[in-house]
């Protein structure tokens, strides 16, 4: 296993406690706009990926194969952010399936990322540009994570339909060490 696939599982593990902790008890009583505006002004940063693209910012011999698809899967993650950014403040009926639209491209677009990443040995490249993966990738996944589950337990005026309130954990063995916070002082 290389650095990389480390550092992008150990980030995703903290930022999904970090969710369980901060967003998962108050889920229920979120509106879309305070849930959903954070998250999509967040990828609207993803024009950030074209770096994949700029000299100096990665190293020669980056595989384009990897380069391309990552820098321009990022920049329509992100135009999709802001385009559902003022459907959301308006309340527009469009908005729940521009949000849903957004998401799935920007989750696809960061699963094929990783998976041509890996396949074409990108990492020795990527130079700066490994914070990309190391940390913002993992922040990027939770929080589309955290949008699904909104948007599959909310109706169509955007609150949670069941108690059933709690993110649920994507893998069994991370039932075992889930935090559940308390209320309690130090």
């Amino acid at each position: 296993m290389n650095i990389l696939t480390v550092n992008l599982l150990f980030s995703t593990f903290v930022f999904w406690v970090a969710a369980r902790i901060y967003v998962s008890p108050k889920l229920a009583g979120l509106s879309p706009q305070t849930l959903l505006l954070p998250i999509l002004m967040l990828h609207a940063f993803r024009h950030l990926g074209l770096m994949f693209l700029t000299p100096g910012a990665t190293y020669a011999g980056i595989p384009p194969q990897f380069a391309y698809p990552a820098a321009f899967g990022d920049l329509l993650a992100a135009l999709l952010a802001l385009i559902a950014i003022p459907a959301l403040l308006r309340n527009i009926a469009s908005a729940r399936l521009l949000v849903w639209v957004f998401n799935v491209e920007g989750t696809l677009d960061l699963f094929s990322a990783i998976t041509l990443a890996t396949i074409y040995r990108a990492q020795p490249y990527m130079g700066p540009a490994y914070w990309i993966p190391a940390f913002w990738v993992p922040a990027l996944l939770v929080t589309h994570y955290i949008t699904f589950v909104f948007l599959g337990s909310t109706g169509r005026n955007g609150r949670i339909k069941t108690t059933a309130h709690r993110m649920p954990m994507p893998l069994a063995i991370w039932r075992k060490i889930a935090i559940t916070p308390t209320t309690e002082e130090f």
